[in-house]
């Protein structure tokens, strides 16, 4: 997995066994690797720019999968795990664009989203299948081809008596709403809005590029939240969409950031990581009034590098009081681990031809098997 923040690669090995519809998952390694500050530049750039070059585009496709293939190697060393005993590898790619409510284009109105990371070197370098392109079947649809992880929650989360909810705090904040004893199809699953993304982004404007995020959200606790500036960022509209909706650094991205200086040009650097933290916090608090009951008391399962700031997290709970917020770490799922070990458990489904999409959080008109399969050349 690489995450709307544009870190690095996370692989989680996964063991499967049981029934397709009732797998047992085992984590049996977790391994990340960072991007270094220009790699991350360059692919950050892919993502916000208006306009890149086709060239470039085309680099960064097969350098990414180069990078995941030496990623999952990588990992199977750690694990001391020849990589012939893999069944396949998913591979989700990283997201450089996605629209994923309809626009007009050329005469016609289309949703589309692009993820890089060529399947076919990865194939090639490693010998084993690879998944990849998951979100394409569901735009196909008629879906937003987002979210997809809420089919993983479902699978491993509901609860016969509680009210849960999975959060996971990435780039990208998303929720999945999973009322006592809920049946697939009637899932509610959404992207909140920001997660990580513009805190990261301050953090990085304000230290001059010394530092990637707020580490525990320190900085964000020095500072007071600019309460005006939050309503006119709570405004957006976006926030009062009604699911299903996806979003990405289309919305909350460079642009979003350099706006939000410009409205607060004479701000602390702390008060806006705090004001920023206080939009995840309150964005993610409307997201879970969404469900039948305003104030259905969640169980919150949490995952995703939010999870770790300590600074959001006491906002969150403020925001949401209804609610009890608890680490995935809780219920067998490391933080860090969620998404990669998701994709392992969509990858799955799509190695044995079942569908993974939830077309009540995609939007799509039915059920869609994910992902294409590119081989590794025969031994």
């Amino acid at each position: 997995m690489t995450g709307t923040s544009c870190d690095g690669v996370d692989v989680a090995l996964v063991r499967l066994s049981g029934p397709l519809n009732a797998r047992r998952v085992e984590l049996v390694q977790l391994a990340s690797f960072a991007f270094r500050r220009r790699e991350r530049q360059r692919l950050l750039a892919a993502c916000d720019a208006a306009a890149i070059s086709v060239a470039e585009l085309a680099r960064l496709n097969v350098w990414l999968a180069e990078t995941i293939a030496a990623a999952v190697l990588g990992a199977c060393r750690q694990a001391r795990l020849a990589p012939a005993r893999l069944a396949f590898i998913a591979s989700h790619g990283q997201t450089i664009y996605h629209q994923g409510r309809p626009q007009p284009f050329l005469g016609r109105r289309l949703a589309c989203t692009w993820q890089l990371g060529e399947a076919a070197v990865i194939a090639a370098r490693t010998g084993v299948p690879v998944i990849s392109n998951f979100r394409a079947a569901d735009v196909a649809l008629g879906g937003q081809g987002a979210p997809l992880v809420p089919f993983v929650d479902w699978l491993l989360l509901r609860h016969p008596r509680q009210p849960r909810a999975a959060l996971n705090i990435g780039g990208i904040a998303n929720l999945t709403l999973l009322p006592p004893d809920v049946a697939p199809e009637s899932v509610c699953a959404f992207d909140t809005g920001p997660g990580n993304m513009v805190m990261d982004a301050l953090a990085a404007h304000c230290s001059q590029g010394r530092r990637r995020w707020d580490r525990d959200g320190r900085a964000a606790a020095r500072g007071r939240v600019l309460e005006p500036l939050l309503r006119r960022l709570l405004a957006d509209p976006y926030y009062r969409l009604r699911p299903p909706k996806s979003c990405g650094r289309e919305q909350f991205g460079r642009a979003f950031v350099a706006r939000l200086l410009a409205a607060a040009s004479r701000a602390a650097g702390d008060d806006l990581l705090a004001t920023a933290a206080a939009l995840t916090a309150r964005t993610i608090a409307l997201g879970l009034a969404l469900g039948p009951d305003r104030r259905t008391p969640w169980e919150v399962v949490v995952s995703g590098g939010g999870l770790r700031n300590a600074t959001l997290m006491r906002m969150l709970a403020a925001a949401a009081p209804h609610c009890r917020f608890r680490s995935s770490a809780d219920f067998g799922i490391l933080p860090q681990a969620k998404e990669a070990l998701a994709f392992a458990l969509l990858g799955d489904r799509t190695f044995h031809q079942l569908p993974a999409n939830l077309p009540a959080a995609t939007g799509a008109r039915r059920p869609a098997i994910l992902g294409q399969i590119a081989y590794p050349p025969p031994r």
